[in-house]
């Protein structure tokens, strides 16, 4: 059986992508690397919303979290974690195990980051003690997307630097990394850009790339600086993983030919979409109707059904794999995720499979009911928020 993976990531992609990864290796410190390098990071700047330099690391995302760490905080340095979610918990846990001091502002369930709260917090550090501020652009944990503009106009007054984990939010929705402020930014490749995972990609303001030079935490490998210099040539500092950037490199042309306005709309009507139609099946959406992610849904199957008997029955009667809750959510929720090489008749197609799921459950529902709605959201192309 073919399955349908519609997960927070790693995601579908496209047979042209997977295809580049079949070409034969190159010679990582010649010419030819050197322009897909340079094509790379022309591609990604207008992503990030920046004119500066984008640098790749051969790494999961996390790699690039750790990096963030490694480049700009010593041992003792403050900084504030603002967690909506697991992800967000691993950033702080990340600083921790870097010797930073980790102060935390919490953020209810399912519920964005409330900027008002965070320049209040900001405001009681008359002291400047606070190096550095945590955020989560998106959250798959808990489907919740922050909203960035709104939360550097908090930030800014005080001057603390800025890292963000934007690894499942950007490329599928607004972000305007220089106009907005921020000082370190982190994604990856296996999320909007639909390609495979292992390359993350590092971006960073001038006063970034400046308070480097004082963190006094020992990096090698994660050297940001290395990495940016080995890029003015074309190259990596390390062996460089040749065959997911030939995949990266298609999957960056086909997202651009497709226009990045119309690949955050697709993405915010495919998650209003399904939203919709696990509403319609009785379902209940984890995030409050403010803070909708636009890459994943979160919700809480019908009453009486179990979320961890629902995803099995769906994965391997009709091929539909979903993810489940992590951390404290873990066997309570489900993830249903928009990314990657996703059409919409997949969309369709995966409701009715979640339809047909509920019945063979017995859980009361009305069939078709679901689907409906789906369609009903899918035919509204206009709008570009969750």
């Amino acid at each position: 059986m073919k399955s349908l993976l519609l997960l927070p990531g790693p995601v579908p992609v496209a047979q042209p992508v997977l295809e580049a990864m079949a070409r034969p290796m190159i010679n990582h410190r010649g010419p030819e690397f050197a322009e897909i390098i340079a094509r790379i990071e022309r591609g990604l700047r207008p992503v990030f919303g920046t004119k500066g330099d984008v640098v790749l690391l051969g790494s999961s995302g996390t790699g690039a979290m750790e990096a963030a760490f490694v480049n700009l905080f010593s041992p003792g340095d403050v900084v504030l974690s603002c967690p909506i979610g697991v992800f967000g918990k691993r950033f702080a846990s990340i600083a921790q195990s870097y010797g930073c001091i980790v102060e935390t502002l919490d953020t209810p369930a399912g519920a964005a980051l409330d900027a008002h709260a965070l320049r209040a917090r900001l405001k009681t550090d008359t002291a400047k003690r606070i190096a550095g501020v945590l955020l989560t652009h998106n959250e798959t944990s808990t489907g919740v997307q922050n909203d960035m503009a709104a939360i550097a106009d908090a930030v800014r007054e005080h001057g603390a630097v800025t890292l963000v984990d934007s690894i499942s939010g950007l490329g599928a929705s607004d972000f305007r990394m220089d106009e907005w402020g921020y000082d370190v930014v982190v994604t990856a490749s296996q999320k909007a850009f639909a390609a495979p995972p292992g390359i993350a990609m590092f971006a960073a303001s001038d006063r970034g790339w400046e308070r480097m030079e004082r963190s006094s935490v020992p990096r090698f490998y994660f050297d940001a600086r290395k990495a940016r210099e080995f890029a003015k040539t074309g190259q990596t500092p390390w062996t460089p993983p040749i065959s997911i950037l030939y995949a990266l490199d298609v999957a960056l042309a086909r997202y651009h030919a497709d226009g990045m306005e119309a690949v955050v709309e697709r993405h915010a009507r495919y998650a209003r979409a399904v939203r919709a139609a696990l509403e319609a099946l009785g379902f209940v959406i984890f995030s409050r109707p403010d803070a909708h992610s636009v890459t994943v849904v979160a919700a809480y199957p019908p009453e009486g059904v179990e979320a961890a008997k629902f995803l099995k029955r769906l994965r391997e009667r009709y091929g539909v794999v979903l993810s489940g809750g992590q951390g404290e959510l873990s066997g309570k929720i489900i993830r249903f995720g928009t990314m990657g090489d996703v059409t919409e008749g997949d969309i369709i197609g995966a409701i009715g499979s979640i339809e047909l799921t509920l019945a063979d459950l017995d859980a009361p529902s009305s069939p078709g009911a679901g689907t409906k709605a789906a369609i009903e959201a899918l035919s509204h192309r206009t709008a570009v928020t969750a």
